[in-house]
C-alpha cells in the first residue's frame, strides 16, 4: 500500500459526535454516564484508529485525557462531607452539559439537512464540483464511520489471536485499486448481501487497511453500500441501489 495514500473523512465529526454514537449505541443515560465503560469503549476505537494510521485529530486525544481524568476522580475515595461545606460538582456534569449542547446542535443540522433537501426537490441549481481527494463522505443511510471502525476493530481482535508465535514480518504493497477490483468480484459474484467480514480473508495488517480503504473508496464512488440490520447486529455488505 503506498505510503502517501491517505483518507481523508467528513464524517469524523469530533469527539462529542463519537461519545454521542457510543451513549446512542448502548443506550446510556445522558444524565448519568459509566464514565468507566464509556471510556474503555471510546479507547478501543481511538487504537483501532491508530491502527488503521487514520490522522486523529488533537481533540480526541484530549478529550481522551478529559475522560480518564474524570475517570480517576470518581475513583478517589470521597470524604466525609460537613453540611457547612459547599457543594461539589460531579465530574461528569461539564461534559453532560457539553453532550446535551452538541446534540442540541446536531439535531437542528440534521433538521435544516433535511429541509435542504426539501428544497431542493423543488428549485434546481448547477451541479457542485467536488474535490475527489477531500471529500469521503459516505451515502445517505450507510453504516456510520464508527460502526465501521468497530467492526475493522474486530477484524484486527483476530488477527491478533490468529497470528503465529513466531513470524517474519515482510512488507506487502497492496494496491488500493487492486483491492476495489477483488471486493466488486466478490459482490457480484454472490449478487447478495454478504457480511462485512467476508472481505478480510487474508488478516494481515496491511490487506486490512488497504481493504478498508478500498470499501471506503466504493462506498463514495456509489458502487457498494454498508449497512447495519439492527443495532449490535454484523454489517451486511451489497451492490449499491439507487433509490
Amino acid at each position: 500500500m503506498p505510503d502517501h495514500y491517505q483518507v481523508k473523512l467528513d464524517t469524523f465529526e469530533g469527539p462529542l459526535d463519537l461519545l454521542l454514537h457510543l451513549i446512542n449505541k448502548y443506550e446510556i443515560d445522558i444524565y448519568d454516564i459509566p464514565v468507566k465503560e464509556i471510556t474503555a469503549q471510546y479507547m478501543v476505537y481511538i487504537h483501532t484508529m491508530q491502527q488503521l494510521e487514520l490522522n486523529i485529530a488533537s481533540e480526541y486525544l484530549v478529550m481522551a485525557a478529559t475522560l480518564l481524568e474524570i475517570k480517576s476522580k470518581l475513583l478517589l475515595p470521597n470524604p466525609t462531607v460537613e453540611i457547612e461545606e459547599e457543594y461539589e460538582e460531579d465530574p461528569r456534569e461539564e461534559l453532560m452539559r457539553r453532550l446535551i449542547e452538541y446534540r442540541k446542535y446536531k439535531d437542528a443540522a440534521e433538521h435544516l439537512k433535511a429541509r435542504e433537501v426539501e428544497q431542493s426537490q423543488v428549485h434546481t441549481r448547477p451541479p457542485l464540483l467536488i474535490d475527489q481527494e477531500e471529500s469521503h463522505q459516505l451515502p445517505e443511510g450507510s453504516a456510520n464511520i464508527y460502526d465501521m471502525i468497530e467492526a475493522i476493530g474486530k477484524v484486527m481482535e483476530r488477527q491478533k489471536w490468529n497470528r503465529p508465535i513466531e513470524t517474519s514480518v515482510q512488507r506487502q504493497e497492496i494496491p488500493i485499486e487492486q483491492r476495489m477490483d477483488e471486493i466488486m468480484d466478490t459482490v457480484n459474484e454472490v449478487n447478495q448481501p454478504i457480511s462485512f467480514y467476508q472481505l478480510f480473508p487474508n488478516t494481515t495488517r496491511t490487506y486490512i487497511v488497504a481493504t478498508f480503504i478500498a470499501i471506503l473508496e466504493l462506498m463514495k464512488q456509489k458502487k457498494i453500500d454498508c449497512k447495519q440490520e439492527k443495532q449490535l447486529d454484523d454489517l451486511i455488505v451489497f451492490r449499491y441501489q439507487s433509490s
